[in-house]
């Protein structure tokens, strides 16, 4: 695989778990703020953690050496 498209993959993977833990938590607020649920908050911070986790491997990745070089 290039590396072109191997940077692509990556990125789409990381957007994908991002958007996906920001609904998350986006839905844990809701349910803590509007019903009370005081689990919810705990579940959203979770879903931040993961989003950043995300990004956060994504520019790790980045950072590695290359393989042929």
């Amino acid at each position: 695989m290039s590396d072109v498209a191997d940077l692509k993959r990556r990125g789409i993977m990381m957007m994908a778990v991002s958007g996906v833990a920001f609904l998350a938590a986006i839905a844990s607020f809701v349910l803590y703020f509007q019903f009370g649920q005081g689990w919810a908050r705990i579940a959203a911070v979770a879903a931040l953690v993961i989003g950043f986790g995300a990004q956060t491997w994504l520019i790790a990745s980045l950072r590695r050496p290359n393989k042929g070089v």
